[in-house]
């Protein structure tokens, strides 16, 4: 029994950080979902999923691809424990679109902003090796 309850915390434990990315991503698909994009376009970021910030074929927890790195300067699943979000929705909700906002700014290896990619209905990332 003590060895079932040692797995469950330590599951918990780590399962946090993955929770919060998950919650990053799931208010990016939101917004794209809720935009009058293009439906291919919204098939694109379905389907690109998590690789719309890592790289295919990597860790996740080390390797970003551009617009994941971008993301990893305003946003850090640690100030987003799973308590945090269940607890308060809507705050951890803005702190996250204002780190999108402030990610979306930075410049694409292309030149173009990752905003100016998303609104040309473009997954943001020129490395994301989808």
């Amino acid at each position: 029994m003590k060895r079932l309850a040692l797995m469950f915390g330590l599951v918990a434990l780590f399962a946090t950080p993955s929770f919060a990315i998950s919650e990053f991503g799931k208010q990016f698909k939101e917004q794209v979902m809720e935009s009058d994009a293009p439906d291919e376009f919204k098939k694109a970021v379905k389907k690109a999923n998590c690789y719309i910030c890592h790289v295919k074929g990597e860790k996740k927890e080390e390797v970003r691809n551009e617009y994941g790195k971008a993301i990893k300067k305003y946003l850090s699943a640690e100030d987003f424990p799973k308590e945090y979000i269940k607890s308060n929705p809507e705050e951890a909700k803005a702190k996250i679109l204002a780190g999108f906002k402030k990610a979306n700014e930075a410049k694409s290896t292309d030149g173009r902003t990752f905003e100016a990619k998303i609104k040309a209905h473009e997954l943001p990332a020129t490395d994301a090796g989808i």
